[in-house]
């Protein structure tokens, strides 16, 4: 268990700058002012210390522990804090079970404060939920990972989501020039020099993780020798060194959501559905296969029968990869992405099939025509197996016949857009309705 004791008499630069540097109260919190600006719900409740359970999700350094650390700060209450990684049922239920006779003696509110909550299973869950039902725990979560992919839907349910934003590098900067200025717990009581475009590589590497960037910093500073006159010179290249380039982490919460943005894509941006791919395969990891499975898939669903091609250079592109591997295959890959987006757009096929799907679910059972069954046998004449008319026998290659079960002979489940190759299409649907009209 971990109750935020930060022993102000421990020595503080034994501490990392990150954790030195933490905000104590929402003055000094940076960033996330949509749900802690003057005068917001979260903000006016850890103000009164009214906090009920809730929800923090946001990516890494974006102030979720942070948050939790200042409300232990405000509540008068009983504050603990445990990991999903390595708390355990019998946890849970020690922190329930105190908060039951802090209640109950001493009438004191106990907050539970769960990081990393995406790491808590079902089982271990549903252990808190009862808790959180009674009062007898408020409960703070936070994660990473889509709390609706994550959390059981009952503990969702019963506690507030706050979403917070990535933080940007102005906010890096802020934080960096913060702990440069603060002698007591910050880098002040350094005679450090830091050049602007340093402080800048840092703030932008960091990629809004304000503890990623004080880190850097730290190390920068730690690590460069002083000058004569004992100033600690923070160049360019000193951050260069003091800070890489981040690992994306592709979890899948993120793989779905980037995944989702190369498809919609594909409906209207070329540049967008490169991007998307290039990214996903190239600083992600995902697996190709994965974004040209969804192309040939979106070019029936967005496209269709307007560029019947496009299902023909996503399916080569499908080839390519298989035959030359990557990196081989991204050219092909791209003209094919590049050709389905320029491709006129058509989602008919789509529809059809979900008209004639619930067709098939209001119909149940359907009866085939006794004209369009199996005639190649003797005796089916005697059956009634009769009267179907050869449309290559007429006129334009067509003939009025039914064709669908008599409960939805009048029904339309494809209606050709004037989207590119529809357009024609669409002519002849309409020369034959035309014609059918006239008899």
């Amino acid at each position: 268990m971990d109750l935020f004791s930060f022993s102000q008499d421990s020595e503080p630069k034994a501490r990392l700058l990150a954790d030195r540097m933490r905000p104590q109260n929402l003055d000094e919190y940076i960033g996330q002012e949509h749900i802690v600006g003057p005068g917001k719900l979260l903000r006016r409740a850890i103000e009164a210390d009214q906090v009920s359970s809730i929800l923090l999700y946001g990516p890494p350094g974006c102030g979720k522990t942070t948050l939790a650390h200042i409300i232990s700060h405000h509540t008068k209450g009983h504050f603990v804090r445990l990991n999903a990684v390595d708390a355990t049922v019998k946890d849970v239920r020690e922190v329930i079970d105190q908060a039951q006779n802090n209640k109950a003696m001493y009438g004191t509110k106990t907050i539970l404060f769960l990081d990393e909550v995406h790491r808590f299973n079902s089982s271990r869950q549903d252990a808190l939920l009862p808790a959180v039902e009674k009062g007898t725990i408020i409960f703070i979560g936070a994660t990473t990972e889509n709390p609706f992919h994550y959390v059981n839907g009952a503990l969702l349910s019963r506690s507030t989501l706050f979403q917070l934003e990535s933080l940007t590098k102005e906010h890096s900067l802020a934080a960096m020039r913060r702990a440069l200025q603060d002698s007591e717990k910050g880098l002040g009581f350094m005679d450090i020099a830091a050049d602007e475009e340093a402080l800048l590589h840092i703030a932008t590497m960091a990629n809004g993780d304000i503890r990623r960037a004080l880190n850097a910093l730290e190390l920068a500073a730690l690590t460069t020798p002083p000058r004569q006159d004992g100033t600690v010179h923070i160049t360019l290249a000193v951050a260069e060194e003091s800070i890489r380039r981040p690992i994306v982490k592709a979890d899948e919460s993120t793989q779905y959501d980037v995944l989702s943005a190369f498809h919609k894509s594909i409906r209207g941006s070329s540049d967008a559905a490169l991007f998307w791919f290039l990214y996903a395969v190239e600083k992600l990891g995902m697996d190709p296969m994965v974004f040209i499975r969804r192309l040939i898939a979106a070019c029936s669903e967005d496209i269709g029968l307007a560029s019947p091609s496009a299902m023909v250079q996503a399916v080569a592109a499908l080839d390519a990869y298989r035959n030359n591997g990557w990196p081989e295959a991204k050219l092909n890959i791209a003209q094919a992405i590049l050709f389905a987006v320029e491709s006129p757009k058509s989602n008919r096929v789509y529809t059809a099939i979900s008209n004639a799907m619930n067709a098939i679910e209001e119909l149940k059972s359907a009866d085939v025509p006794l004209h369009l069954r199996d005639g190649h046998y003797k005796g089916s004449v005697q059956l009634g197996h009769v009267g179907y008319q050869y449309p290559h026998h007429f006129p334009g290659h067509y003939v009025e016949q039914q064709y669908l079960p008599k409960e939805i002979s009048n029904y339309v489940f494809y209606e050709a857009s004037e989207q590119g190759n529809e357009a024609k299409i669409k002519v002849n649907q309409d020369r034959r309705r035309i014609r059918n009209q006239g008899r």
